[in-house]
């Protein structure tokens, strides 16, 4: 079931919200100073793509730095990423198949807002 998800997934939003999270994480390398962003920008691209059987969980060593980029993170890049979330998750839910589609979309909000301090691991 989870592949028949993760196929329809990327066909659906999964493509075009990690093309998102790359031009993201590309932008923030170029930078220099905003590289921890870029590769945490990477990082969400990969879940992006491929969601289901995967959880986002809180790393135990993170601290105040990851909280102070964090919200640095939601005025530069995080708000515009959640909102591409939402909308593509609204749309998702007009449709019975999209549904799971749509709230996938809606849990990926947290993430797109605070990615530093967060762990991408494979679901229980």
């Amino acid at each position: 079931m989870r592949l028949i998800l993760n196929v329809i997934w990327l066909v659906l939003s999964g493509f075009w919200l990690a093309v998102g999270y790359v031009i993201t994480g590309v932008i923030c390398c170029l930078l220099i100073v905003t590289i921890p962003w870029g590769l945490a920008a990477f990082r969400i691209a990969n879940y992006a793509l491929w969601p289901f059987g995967r959880t986002v969980v809180d790393r135990p060593d993170a601290g105040a730095p990851s909280l102070l980029g964090n919200v640095i993170w939601v005025v530069v890049a995080g708000i515009w990423l959640a909102i591409g979330h939402v909308v593509t998750g609204a749309l998702l839910c007009v449709t019975v198949i999209g549904i799971p589609l749509g709230v996938a979309n809606f849990k990926m909000v947290p993430v797109s807002l605070m990615p530093l301090g967060k762990e991408i691991v494979p679901a229980p």
